[in-house]
């Protein structure tokens, strides 16, 4: 079977969990014996200095993009200034900047691109279709529903299975001004009526995503995601000190700031005294002034230097980072479709503590290795971290219980072979 992969890159300015989960995938069919292959949109795949099928282009370039968006009389540049604007190192400085991943100011191009044909990416279009009827591909998985308006022309003209993921594309819609809300999620209801089939990556998210695009009980399908555990390399949570860990873009959405104050809390108390906090996964330009902030009240309790940045989450980096942490904890503020990082730190035998939002209970059941609190405040998670902290036998529970799980149920190995399994599903069901 041959597979084609479409996913929005982010430059390897930030941990992203959907573009690991994407290569994952990828790279896990490609064992299996299929012919895989992943087509970046927007930024490079590269993850902070690591090569990523250089020789693929990456389609609907950022820059390129937002200039055409914004000035239509750019949109007939001349090749060689496009040709420019496209190249990696001009992508790769655009990720850096404020503004390449928030939704709040791109509504206007998001509703372009989901718009397709008769939006004004029409010459970006061309080039990607072009590119897929040579490649003539069985099935092309878009890795996200903000990307429907290329479902009608992948189908009409490469005549392949047209599936698409679904993760977190709430976060992005509800984050807009309100005059784009309704109509954007209006607008991608009508264009999933163009897909095959789609893919949740929880059953929480699969009733969220239901909800909002009406999608119909066939059409909808629940994949979890999944790890290659022979990449991790499992061991006992850490004791000696204690620490806890954050991996994710480090922003105040992702819980950061709340998990900075239950840290403060935490070590008002005398038996936490060695207690420390370790936090990687990136940012953007956006992010600094709101870490500098978190910073600044390390300082005035004195306690900057029980606080470390690790700025490399490169996988060897990451074996390192839970090797020196006893928990994960990454109090998203309202929740997630899922959470990579979740099932890195549990192959890695690091238990986790999350707050009762999103998947993150669906997540921990089918586990065991966590627990989740509520409400999702600082106290809450200060007093659930000092009790399973305080129990080495539940630690050691939870961190068996994780390893085993992702071994048994979270690897990507049979849930790749589960995916070509939905793949034939719609195939026939379409035939």
């Amino acid at each position: 079977m041959k597979i084609i992969q479409i996913v929005p890159g982010f430059g390897g300015t930030f941990y992203c969990g959907n573009c690991l989960r994407d290569s994952a995938l990828v790279q896990s069919l490609r064992r299996e014996g299929h012919d895989a292959l992943t087509l970046p949109i927007y930024l490079p795949l590269t993850l902070t200095g690591q090569t990523h099928q250089e020789e693929i282009p990456v389609f609907y370039g950022a820059v390129n993009l937002y200039l055409k968006q914004n000035y239509p009389w750019l949109r007939n540049m001349p090749l060689f200034l496009e040709r420019f604007l496209n190249s990696r190192p001009i992508l790769r400085y655009a990720a850096h900047k404020a503004g390449s991943t928030r939704a709040k100011g791109l509504e206007e191009m998001t509703e372009s691109m989901l718009m397709g044909s008769e939006g004004n990416q029409q010459k970006e279009l061309e080039e990607l279709i072009l590119f897929l009827r040579k490649e003539q591909p069985d099935i092309v998985h878009l890795s996200n529903a903000l990307l429907l308006g290329l479902a009608s022309r992948i189908r009409d003209e490469v005549h392949a299975l047209v599936v698409y993921s679904l993760q977190d594309e709430d976060v992005w819609v509800d984050a807009m001004r309100d005059s784009y809300r309704e109509r954007i999620w209006d607008l991608m209801a009508e264009k999933g009526k163009d897909v095959d089939g789609f893919i949740a990556v929880s059953h929480f998210y699969a009733g969220v995503m239901q909800q909002r695009m009406k999608i119909p009980d066939e059409k909808m399908h629940v994949l979890h995601i999944g790890v290659n555990p022979d990449a991790y390399e499992p061991s006992s949570p850490a004791t000696d000190p204690p620490a806890i860990g954050y991996l994710s873009r480090i922003n105040e959405g992702n819980g950061f700031g709340l998990l900075i104050d239950a840290f403060i809390e935490l070590k008002q108390n005398k038996r936490f005294t060695p207690l420390r906090l370790y936090a990687t996964g990136g940012m953007t330009a956006d992010d600094k002034s709101f870490i500098h902030r978190q910073m600044q009240k390390l300082k005035r309790e004195n306690l900057s230097g029980q606080v470390e940045i690790q700025s490399d989450f490169r996988q060897d980096s990451l074996k390192e980072f839970f090797r020196k942490i006893t928990l994960l904890s990454v109090p998203v503020l309202k929740g997630e479709a899922f959470g990579l990082y979740q099932l890195e730190a549990l192959a890695s035998g690091v238990p986790l503590v999350q707050p009762a939002l999103g998947a993150f209970p669906e997540i921990i059941e089918a586990t065991g290795g966590g627990v989740v609190y509520q409400p999702n405040t600082s106290s809450t998670l200060a007093a659930k971290l000092a009790e399973v902290m305080g129990s080495t036998a539940q630690l050691n529970r939870m961190s068996n219980n994780g390893i085993e799980a992702v071994s048994r149920n979270f690897n990507c190995g049979i849930l790749s072979r589960k995916m070509v399994g939905i793949y034939q599903q719609i195939l026939d069901k379409k035939r």
